[in-house]
């Protein structure tokens, strides 16, 4: 292909596919990450009557999930992107109509199994992008999946509570199957990402994307969704703990905003990090440290209000830091496999989270995984400044 029919090419693979693409990871994720929060009242119907192996089957598609990433990854390369991203939708769509339909904590679990290794749909969807643009533009639509990851975060178990009068959570599972199908039908008439040598030249490739940039960016993301997924689960207990008599729609919006803070101010940043996403990263990861420092004593909701700002403004700036810094390290290279090597790094790390939050909780209490969690993110962002440092030194 010449460097004219692929520039072409990609100029048509454009705002409109970026678009569709993290619109269906949004539809599909909706009963991957809105149901999760609801296993405690999942597990009775199936005859666990106290929930105790919802911290189990919490992590489950996790760990299977970050099992299979880098082997769907890889096959991507080999038979096609689009192919490997309605392969994931579809796998979703069949592990949730199993859950749904589970009569037995046994087949559920089956069900939840089979979600970790039939789905993936954020590392597909990367993937697809990856072989459709390049530098900047692929960083940016890697901000914009970010921002549909947070959206349905925030949107998703909102959705579920308010369905749960009619339909238990449960058996929504069945019925947000169809989502991931109509997801698949419109990615369907999306097309394959054009294959040949990306625009920016090779010794460009050599400067941004050496192996070291590789390890610095697997390291990060383990770090990042590490220091971040840790103050997930107890949250709501240490609002509980610090403000009794809190209602769960303030404690909600508690939860949402740092990802709200994500989706608002994303793209600027994006702009403004665009030739320096180190620095971003290392003055996010100290944003976060900070954050979950705050957890540890504030004790007012204007407190909360502002540690939880404070903490979703570090998250912004790391998490778009690193989408720069994947974008850099994609070129020149097969991006089902690099993304699905980041995505058993990122599920890594939520694991890891799952557990040092369980750990802590059940010997210090609620306030152990944000200390845990900020412990890491200033240790990794003083890694970050020091690698930046002598980076620069070495030029």
């Amino acid at each position: 292909m010449s460097a004219e029919t692929l520039r072409m090419s990609r100029t048509a693979f454009g705002r409109r596919q970026v678009h569709a693409v993290a619109g269906c990871y949004f539809v599909a994720s909706f009963a991957a990450l809105g149901l999760p929060p609801y296993l405690t009242q999942i597990l009775p119907e199936l005859g666990d009557r106290t929930a105790r192996w919802a911290g189990v089957l919490y992590v489950v598609p996790t760990v299977f999930g970050a099992l299979a990433a880098p082997l769907w990854g890889r096959l991507a390369d080999r038979f096609g992107r689009k192919r490997l991203l309605l392969r994931a939708q579809l796998g979703l769509a069949v592990s949730f109509l199993l859950a749904g339909w589970a009569d037995s904590i046994v087949t559920f679990t089956a069900a939840l199994v089979l979600q970790g290794i039939l789905g993936g749909t954020f590392a597909a969807s990367n993937g697809y992008l990856g072989a459709g643009l390049d530098g900047p533009h692929l960083s940016k639509a890697l901000t914009l999946m970010q921002g549909s990851a947070r959206a349905a975060l925030v949107i998703a178990p909102i959705v579920v509570g308010a369905l749960s009068p009619w339909l238990s959570p449960h058996r929504q599972y069945a019925l947000l199957a169809l989502l991931p199908l109509v997801a698949a039908v419109l990615l369907a008439v999306l097309p394959e990402p054009a294959e040949g040598e990306p625009e920016t030249p090779p010794e460009e490739h050599a400067k941004s994307a050496s192996k070291g940039s590789l390890r610095t960016l697997y390291a990060l993301e383990f770090a990042f969704v590490f220091s971040t997924v840790i103050s997930f689960p107890y949250l709501i207990s240490l609002v509980e703990e610090r403000l009794p008599g809190t209602s769960p729609k303030v404690s909600g919006v508690l939860f949402a905003l740092p990802h709200l803070c994500y989706l608002v101010s994303a793209l600027p940043v994006h702009r403004a990090l665009r030739n320096r996403p180190r620095a971003g990263i290392a003055l996010g990861f100290g944003g976060i440290a900070l954050g979950l420092a705050g957890h540890g004593t504030a004790d007012s909701l204007p407190a909360l209000i502002g540690v939880r700002m404070l903490l979703g403004a570090g998250l912004t700036l790391a998490m778009v830091g690193l989408s720069i810094l994947a974008a850099a390290c994609a070129q020149g290279r097969a991006p089902g496999g690099l993304f699905g090597a980041v995505e058993f790094f990122s599920k890594a790390g939520a694991v890891a989270a799952g557990v040092a939050a369980a750990t802590g909780s059940a010997r210090f209490g609620p306030t152990a995984p944000v200390l845990i969690g900020g412990a890491a993110a200033g240790l990794t962002a003083l890694a970050a400044v020091t690698l930046a440092l002598n980076t620069r030194w070495s030029r």
